[in-house]
């Protein structure tokens, strides 16, 4: 049985020279954790600012470069490229200025060419104006208004004018109309026009229309910008097929730098040393130590302390970080164990049993052999990184482990894509070996066979039981952790402890004996059970006096007796509903049959190519829809009936100091 990995804190004292080195040596290894900084980046000195604007500034500049040459940003994982050097930064600052250059080169010619192609549009939407405007505009009996409106609106204005105005449109796009009418007319016009939502354009008093000379230099000209983009497009696509990998390196080494320097700029320091103290596992306390030595080749003071040499450890101000060490398989349930709560240091490392319980659990609620595989493909594809899904990728044992026991339960009940039929000859194989041959191993539609009922009830006890298992193992880790911890009165008494357990394996022993056994109930059994109940819900004050903790009635006999008898009630109701919500597992179960046994039935009353669209189209809701909900029943199942056992508090997760790009 694993416990917490075991940890010490080191104590460093650096030379100035050397910090850099030591906080890169550090956040490489990625096995460090600061302990609480006496410094914050809002301490950082004037002098430290302007160092790390050096590197700040590169980054900015060429991070900006990089997403505008649309260069793929580096991934977010932990740093492992060289800290910047001075050949770098002469790189980096020639990469900035030609990036730059061509960047405003860029710009230039878009403003250009949107000028120009503006213009040729404007001067285009007059190219039917024959008459110069001046002259039109002076006329005594007519009132002229050149401007945009929608195409949709110009019919509807038409009409709304009717013979008051004469409404023409310019241009090919007819976005722009000149509209007429006399001068007497002009306000019913102008009422009409932003109605429709008419916007006027001012015209010079000296334009005479667009001659078309003028509209085919202005052609040109757009032609022209529009040949000089298409080329700097190009270069832009050269430039970044040339440079991409190195703005990818040089980001990185930039990242690590700045990070380099916050992390210096918080800690502790005279003019010359340095002060760190951090958390690291132990069994790799004395390789941390002497590559540290040899990388500052003897100028570095180190100290080890046990973590109850810590004075904030020892006056509870402080708590010692938790890491838990296991294989691919089991660390890819941490983070479920994680979001309910870190363990306490030392005590027994949960997730183990988490691995196994969530497994089990979904492969019973879970039972196709077909819908099992797809799950298993689909974790493999994810370990090999055929399929990326972010983050998700580190969970692909999880699918992996699920695909197989759900596949396994398929086999059983003789589930493959929701047909009963493809799997019978395993199934008779497999019980022509123990007797007369029949499919599938376990039949689990409910029919008119009395024997259905049986076994329908026969997967409920077996859920229950399973429950008992799991209630039990959490019993015993409570009780182990407290011993470990030395609160001995937890151990024994009260709901979750000793008492407690017992109780509750008494009861379902006593159950037990009565329905299979047809035992009558003795009097010592209701005397073991009543002294056992009172331990566990009057527990308090013995577990005050097994501790040392005084007075051992904190308030009262009074306030010992209600409080006693609310915890009776509430021990009788835990256990019980503890034990009664595994019928969940087998309700899910047969729900999931029951879901398949129609997606069966459907597709068989849809004809050939119906009946396989419906057989897609279900499996995939079922795996997908049904799958989440069994995930979050299986995820409840344990934070409720299994954490809460022995969950009572909880500690601080390990986060070791480690370079991530972009932080």
């Amino acid at each position: 049985m694993s416990r917490t990995t075991e940890m010490r804190l080191i104590e460093l004292m650096v030379l100035k020279q050397d910090i850099s080195s030591v906080i890169e040596y550090l956040g490489k290894c990625g096995e460090f954790q600061f302990q609480t900084r006496k410094r914050d980046a809002a301490a950082i000195s004037d002098k430290k600012t302007s160092e790390l604007s050096i590197a700040g500034e590169y980054f900015q500049k060429l991070d900006e470069l990089r997403a505008f040459f649309n260069i793929k940003r580096p991934e977010e994982k932990p740093l492992t490229c060289p800290p910047l050097s001075e050949e770098m930064k002469e790189e980096c600052g020639r990469l900035i200025e030609n990036g730059s250059s061509l960047h405003d080169r860029i710009k230039e010619a878009e403003t250009a060419l949107q000028k120009v192609t503006d213009a040729y549009k404007e001067a285009k939407g007059f190219s039917n104006l024959q008459v110069p405007y001046s002259e039109l505009d002076n006329l005594s009996f007519i009132s002229l208004k050149i401007g945009k409106i929608s195409p949709d609106n110009i019919e509807p204005l038409r009409l709304a004018v009717g013979e008051k105005a004469v409404i023409v449109p310019l241009g090919s796009d007819s976005t722009k109309i000149l509209a007429a009418s006399s001068k007497k007319s002009r306000f019913a016009l102008d009422t009409e026009l932003n109605r429709f939502g008419f916007v006027q354009m001012e015209i010079p008093k000296d334009f005479t229309g667009i001659p078309s000379d003028v509209l085919e230099g202005l052609e040109a000209k757009k032609n022209e910008a529009e040949k000089l983009m298409a080329e700097l497009n190009e270069e832009c696509a050269n430039f970044k097929e040339t440079h991409e990998e190195k703005f990818i390196s040089l980001l990185e080494s930039l990242s690590l730098e700045c990070q380099i320097e916050r992390v210096e700029a918080t800690l502790e320091s005279t003019s010359l040393v340095y002060h760190m103290t951090g958390w690291i596992p132990k069994n790799i306390t004395p390789t941390v130590m002497k590559e540290l030595d040899q990388l500052t080749e003897g100028r570095i003071a180190i100290r080890e302390f046990h973590p109850m040499e810590v004075p904030a450890v020892i006056n509870g101000s402080e708590q010692i970080p938790v890491k838990l060490e296991h294989g691919k398989f089991v660390r890819a349930f941490e983070r479920m164990v994680f979001s309910y709560g870190s363990p306490l240091y030392g005590t027994v490392d949960p997730t183990p049993f988490v691995a196994v319980f969530f497994t089990i659990l979904f492969g019973i609620m879970f039972g196709d052999c077909g819908q099992g595989l797809i799950f298993l493909i689909a974790g493999i594809l994810m370990q090999k990184k055929v399929v990326k899904v972010g983050g998700w990728n580190k969970f692909a044992p999880i699918f992996m482990a699920i695909g197989i026991t759900s596949s396994i339960m398929g086999l059983i009940t003789g589930e493959f894509f929701a047909n009963e039929t493809l799997l019978e000859p395993f199934a008779l194989w497999v019980t022509g070996l123990f007797g007369h041959p029949h499919a599938p191993i376990v039949h689990m539609m409910p029919s008119s066979d009395p024997s259905s009922i049986k076994v329908i009830f026969g997967i409920f006890g077996i859920t229950i039981a399973v429950g008992f298992v799991i209630n039990s193992i959490g019993l015993v880790l409570n009780m182990i952790n407290n011993i470990i911890r030395r609160k001995f009165g937890s151990a024994f008494f009260g709901k979750t402890g000793l008492s407690g357990a017992l109780f509750f394996w008494y009861v379902v022993v006593f159950a037990l004996r009565l329905a299979f056994l047809h035992q009558s109930p003795q009097i010592f059994d209701w005397i073991i059970i009543g002294v056992l109940l009172f331990f566990s819900a009057f527990g308090e004050p013995f577990e005050r006096l097994l501790d040392g903790e005084r007075p051992v009635l904190e308030n009262g006999v009074g306030a010992m007796l209600i409080g006693g008898l609310v915890e009776l009630i509430e021990v009788v109701s835990t256990y019980l509903s503890s034990s009664i919500s595994f019928v969940r597992v087998g309700a899910f179960a047969l729900a999931h049959a029951v879901l398949g046994f129609i997606i069966h039935l459907m597709a068989e009353k849809c004809g050939a190519i119906g009946g396989l669209a419906v057989m897609i189209a279900g499996n995939a809701i079922v795996v997908v829809l049904e799958g989440m909900i069994v995930a979050i029943q299986v995820i409840r199942l344990q934070y409720y009936e299994f954490f809460s056992k022995f969950f009572n508090e909880t500690g601080t997760e390990f986060k070791p100091f480690a370079f991530v790009y972009g932080k």
